[in-house]
């Protein structure tokens, strides 16, 4: 499975992106998928993920109702809706994925906290910057 993120940018506070993270090389639609964001610095951060089918999101209470997960298993691709930026959202953000049918199951049931060593793909990332 390859992951390719895409969306990011230079945003002031307060505004708005979609980045999107495109699929390809394996069935979409069995893979649990997250977002992940890095600031210079700091800890890699579990900030959204969605089960395989989409019945289930969860969010960091550090985005609380500002982001919003979707995805589209007929274009293999997963959303972020990111609303509301602050400058502390700065960071570069990356997708994640996990096959239902890895052994520990329990690995794509997208639960919280969001941990990076339950994903076993991930992309390049994509830069988000919140600045006046």
């Amino acid at each position: 499975l390859q992951l390719v993120e895409s969306g990011g940018g230079l945003v002031q506070p307060g505004g708005s992106l979609r980045l999107s993270c495109e699929a390809s090389g394996a069935a979409f639609h069995d893979y649990a998928v997250a977002w992940f964001r890095q600031a210079p610095g700091k800890e890699r951060e579990g900030v959204s993920c969605i089960s395989a089918h989409g019945g289930t999101t969860n969010y960091a209470d550090s985005v609380g109702s500002r982001f919003t997960i979707s995805r589209d298993n007929g274009k293999n691709t997963v959303f972020l809706q990111v609303n509301n930026l602050k400058p502390e959202d700065t960071a570069v953000y990356y997708c994640a994925a996990v096959s239902i049918f890895v052994p520990d199951t329990i690995r794509a049931t997208c639960n919280t906290p969001i941990r990076g060593r339950d994903y076993d793909y991930w992309g390049q990332g994509t830069q988000v910057t919140v600045s006046s």
